[in-house]
């Protein structure tokens, strides 16, 4: 069997066996400012840190609630603004052909983080499926997050 290694997946494998608390309360609190990239009176915006492709954001209510019938119509509105503003800023920034948007609700449908309602929205390009991915099960990302929230957070000052 060939084996391909990737070190630093151990992060996301370390990250998921320990409960340090909720991602999304932790960013509104100010603790996790580095991938924040936008907040707004009742919802927020960040880099996803194990992200599916480049650009991959979560949106998330700055309530702490576990599923999206228990957000009140304000929350609701600026959410889905929220998410609006973030692929406005994703297709200005990375030129995406399509978008991926959903939200994971429970453990059975995919969610990593349960106790904290969020939405995923995740550019798409024709072509991103390549072979590698297709043969191997392996997903190149061939930006940092580091360099893709300086771009982002770059073109929102530029809106103002």
């Amino acid at each position: 069997m060939d084996k391909l290694w990737a070190p630093w997946r151990i992060k996301y494998i370390s990250a998921a066996n320990k409960k340090k608390g909720c991602i999304f309360c932790q960013a509104k609190t100010g603790k996790t400012q580095k991938h924040l990239i936008f907040k707004t009176k009742h919802s927020l915006v960040m880099l996803n840190i194990f992200p599916y492709n480049n650009g991959h954001l979560l949106i998330s209510p700055r309530a702490h609630l576990a599923d999206i019938t228990q957000l009140n119509d304000a929350q609701l509105l600026d959410l889905m603004h929220s998410l609006n503003k973030a692929k406005d800023l994703l297709e200005k920034v990375l030129k995406p052909d399509g978008f991926n948007i959903g939200i994971n609700i429970g453990r059975a449908a995919g969610a990593g983080i349960t106790a904290h309602m969020h939405m995923h929205i995740v550019p798409r390009w024709v072509g991103d499926t390549n072979f590698i991915s297709t043969v191997s099960g392996v997903k190149v990302i061939s930006q940092s997050l580091d360099e893709l929230a300086k771009r982002l957070k770059k073109c929102l000052k530029q809106k103002k």
